[in-house]
């Protein structure tokens, strides 16, 4: 009989993932669900998808379904070169990685630095995603507290000169959870403070494209190139079923995270880096990213304008340019773990902020909302039973008046 004996000693650090657990609990027929943070399958090009695979199909016949290089498919990689130049970020297409979707990268980064043991500096709340892709490996974490307006360089200097940290991880642009954003004078600081302190950075942007207001912030990668991995993906403006990612890194990186996907998956599949090359050259991109952010801007504005008017006075949240998130403080002594059962008992679901954190139990009071995969009526009326569930929570917190 096998045995948890027959497992590797790092399958002890490994989860499943709070955020699918509860997507598979609220899935039943009459749920809203404001718990995901996936992109509406009306965003997808559907109408251009199959011009898309007939031109792939002319262009490189039984290349786009042959092995290929473990970097990537060249006409992509050169593809990107412009996607990345209208960013700021200069790269030749021979330093750019594909990956099956950015998690990929993310693992592939905790494979190649992680030594159990070593400390990583993470946002605190910080996304999901990284904290079970690094967990494998056995990291320390080290909280860097956040503001409003994302990772404090103060307290990214006070860990950086007080403690060994491997690598700091941060999401810059309409931050999952909290839908943050680095304002410009802070992205500044922080390069300054890696490049002082000769750390690397992994800089998440799967969002930075979702901008409603605003004008667009130049990467952090622009100001310290050497310092930073710049990771994204076209998940959120294309298809996220294509797991089409990719990732800038200084060669030293560049070069181990070769080898580390050459044994996970040897390439990224050809045909999808095929159809995500057509999609960029064509234009394609171009003329259907203003068709996401016409879905996305009126549904954030419907449930912020709710909140506004149902939630009560004892809560706040953020109020981000872009992205796919609100983040949500209650108060003090509120348990979301909890509240969240109560709220999937009238059909609506959200995701308790604690899971983002590093350190067990912070949090306990804070929640993430998705708005992305509900049309505005609906966000409406999720809102509105989500503020009575708050109400009604608030009556169980003993002495909830002294506590806020």
């Amino acid at each position: 009989m096998l045995t948890q004996s027959h497992l590797a000693h790092r399958t002890r650090n490994m989860g499943a993932s709070a955020i699918r657990e509860i997507l598979k609990v609220v899935s039943r027929p009459g749920m809203i669900s404001l718990a995901g943070g996936i992109p509406a399958p009306e965003s997808f090009p559907m109408h251009i998808l199959q011009d898309i695979i007939d031109t792939v199909i002319r262009k490189y016949g039984s290349r786009a379904f042959q092995y290929d290089l473990t970097e990537g498919f060249l006409p992509l990689r050169e593809a990107l070169v412009g996607y990345l130049a209208a960013k700021g970020i200069d790269a030749a297409a021979d330093k750019i990685l594909i990956t099956s979707g950015s998690q990929g990268i993310l693992d592939g980064l905790g494979k190649i630095l992680i030594t159990p043991g070593d400390r990583v500096a993470v946002e605190a709340p910080t996304y999901l995603g990284a904290l079970q892709a690094f967990a494998p490996y056995a990291p320390r974490y080290v909280q860097i507290d956040t503001d409003d307006q994302g990772m404090r360089p103060d307290a990214l200097e006070q860990a950086l000169s007080t403690q060994s940290i491997k690598f700091v991880y941060l999401v810059a642009n309409f931050q999952n959870p909290t839908g943050r954003t680095l304002p410009m004078q802070r992205r500044k600081a922080i390069a300054d403070i890696i490049r002082r302190h000769d750390t690397l950075l992994l800089e998440d942007d799967p969002y930075g494209d979702l901008r409603y207001r605003g004008t667009p912030l130049s990467p952090i990668n622009v100001l310290a190139p050497d310092q930073v991995v710049y990771i994204s993906t076209l998940s959120k403006v294309l298809a996220p079923g294509l797991r089409i990612g990719f990732c800038l890194a200084p060669a030293l990186i560049r070069r181990w995270l070769v080898l580390a996907k050459q044994g996970v998956d040897l390439h990224t599949s050809t045909f999808n880096q095929a159809l995500a090359a057509e999609y960029l050259y064509g234009g394609h991109l171009d003329r259907h990213l203003p068709r996401i952010i016409a879905l996305y801007r009126p549904r954030q504005h419907a449930m912020l304008e709710a909140m506004q008017r149902f939630f009560p006075s004892e809560f706040s949240w953020s109020r981000p340019d872009g992205g796919m998130f609100v983040w949500v403080q209650g108060p003090s002594g509120m348990d979301m773990k909890i509240v969240n059962q109560q709220a999937i008992a009238r059909n609506v679901a959200f995701v308790p902020g604690t899971f983002f954190f590093a350190r067990p139990g912070d949090g306990r009071e804070t929640l993430r909302l998705n708005y992305t995969m509900a049309d505005e009526s609906t966000l409406y009326r999720a809102i509105k039973v989500l503020g009575d569930v708050f109400r009604e929570a608030m009556t169980q917190i003993p002495d909830w008046r002294q506590a806020v």
